[in-house]
């Protein structure tokens, strides 16, 4: 087994089994909408997609954020805690954000898509495994999370690469890598935003984007294309307890 590493900004270079990882927040938030029994979400990269898409399936749900705000006009924020405790049986979701789902569409040389967060790294780990076979072994981890040039460096998509290549690789104690990972990012400062009080960053998103392995479900995504528009068809893709 191969396992490379790519920033979103090269993401046409991952390649093989491509795992796209935004723990803060968009991967976690598709994660709850699956578990939530949403039957699929569509990715795409700008809010005029998403709103062109809706017209092609008016009862679709819109999720997402620009600068981390609720985009109006759209259903849901960028908000996992949110999104646990929404009602979206049997809904399609169709989610833009800043990171996430612009690695995701510009995957464009995958030969399978991941989308993955820490509360499904351990089952997306799994199933990336059974699909390398068919991909001479080469993994991609693709972290989405912005470099910031001042103030806080956003590092918790490396702590899950970090998490998802111990398991990968079959090191000793992949929660141990977990658990130093996780108090590096709660000492960084990296969580003030959403101790703030804020409606687009509320404080019970921490331990929900926290919550590693809370699902034992990998999400795969296909390319698609309508009318010009290039989105991921996401859906859920279980794994048995002895696999994960």
């Amino acid at each position: 087994m191969e396992i490379q590493r790519v920033h979103r900004m090269e993401a046409a270079q991952a390649r093989g089994v491509v795992i796209v990882i935004d723990v803060i927040r968009a991967f976690s938030v598709a994660a709850y909408a699956l578990a939530g029994g949403a039957r699929a979400l569509w990715l795409v990269r700008a809010v005029e997609d998403a709103l062109a898409l809706r017209q092609r399936e008016p009862e679709a749900l819109l999720a997402g954020e620009v600068g981390g705000r609720l985009i109006p006009g759209f259903d849901f924020n960028n908000s996992p805690s949110q999104m646990a405790q929404a009602r979206i049986q049997g809904r399609l979701l169709i989610q833009r954000t800043g990171a996430g789902t612009q690695g995701a569409v510009g995957a464009i040389n995958a030969t399978h898509l991941l989308p993955c967060s820490l509360v499904n790294a351990r089952a997306t780990a799994a199933y990336a495994r059974q699909l390398a076979t068919s991909t001479d072994g080469l993994i991609t981890l693709m972290p989405t999370e912005t470099r910031g040039s001042e103030g806080v460096q956003p590092m918790e998509d490396q702590l899950c690469a970090d998490y998802l290549e111990a398991l990968l690789t079959g090191q000793a104690d992949p929660p141990a890598v977990l658990a130093a990972g996780i108090a590096r990012l709660r000492a960084s400062g990296r969580f003030a935003i959403f101790e703030s009080g804020s409606s687009d960053f509320p404080v019970e998103d921490i331990a929900a984007f926290l919550a590693a392995d809370r699902f034992h479900f990998a999400m795969i995504g296909v390319r698609e294309q309508w009318n010009q528009i290039a989105y991921i068809h996401v859906q859920r893709v279980g794994i048995s307890p002895m696999e994960s």
